[in-house]
C-alpha cells in the first residue's frame, strides 16, 4: 500500500512540475485595450519607438513551470507597441530606442488560486541625443482563480503568467503616454 501511495505522489508531483509555455499573442494587450490606448498616443510617439532585443527571459522546461522566453516577450511588446501606433514602422527608424529586461518572475510551485508577480525593467533613450527619457522597473501581479482551469494547475500558472505580462506592458505604455503628454 505504501509503495502505491509513493508512486502516486511521485506522479502527481511530476505532473505539477510540467511546464506549459506562454503564448506570445496572449502576452500582448487585447485589441480593445490597444484601440482605447491608441486614441491617447501623442503625435511625438506615433511610429517612433524601436524595440531592442529583450533580455532576461527563459524557455519553458519540463521541470521549470511556465516561463517567458525572450522571443515571446519581444513579440508581445512589439505587437502592443504596433497596436497602439507607437512602434517604428521601419528598422532603424524612430526617435526612441526601448530596452526591456525581465528582472524577476515569481510563481508558486502549486496552488488552487495562482498568483504570479513579474518585474520588467524598461529604458527608453532618445536616439539622437542619447538622453534617457524613461527608465522604470515595473512590478505587476496577476491571479488566476481555480475555476479558470480546474483540471490543470499548469494551465492556471500559464494564464497567470500571461496576465502579469499584459498588466506590466499596459502600465509601461500608459506611463509613456502620460510622460509624452506632459
Amino acid at each position: 500500500m505504501t509503495s502505491r501511495f509513493l508512486l502516486g505522489l511521485i506522479l502527481l508531483i511530476g505532473l505539477a512540475a510540467c511546464g506549459t509555455a506562454t503564448d506570445a499573442p496572449n502576452l500582448a494587450l487585447s485589441p480593445q485595450t490597444s484601440l482605447q490606448m491608441r486614441g491617447w498616443v501623442p503625435d511625438r510617439l506615433k511610429g517612433q519607438i524601436l524595440l531592442s532585443p529583450v533580455t532576461g527571459g527563459q524557455p519553458t522546461g519540463f521541470m521549470w513551470g511556465s516561463k517567458i522566453s525572450n522571443a515571446a516577450l519581444q513579440e508581445a511588446i512589439e505587437e502592443s507597441l504596433r497596436a497602439t501606433g507607437m512602434l517604428a514602422l521601419r528598422p532603424g527608424a524612430g526617435a526612441y530606442q526601448m530596452d526591456t529586461q525581465l528582472i524577476e518572475l515569481e510563481q508558486p510551485m502549486l496552488g488552487l488560486n495562482t498568483k504570479v508577480a513579474l518585474t520588467l525593467a524598461y529604458t527608453v533613450v532618445e536616439k539622437r541625443s542619447g538622453t534617457v527619457v524613461y527608465q522604470r522597473r515595473l512590478r505587476s501581479l496577476y491571479a488566476t482563480e481555480f475555476t479558470e482551469a480546474m483540471v490543470d494547475p499548469n494551465e492556471r500558472l500559464r494564464l497567470a503568467t500571461e496576465g502579469a505580462v499584459r498588466s506590466n506592458v499596459n502600465l509601461m505604455l500608459r506611463d509613456l503616454i502620460a510622460l509624452a503628454l506632459n
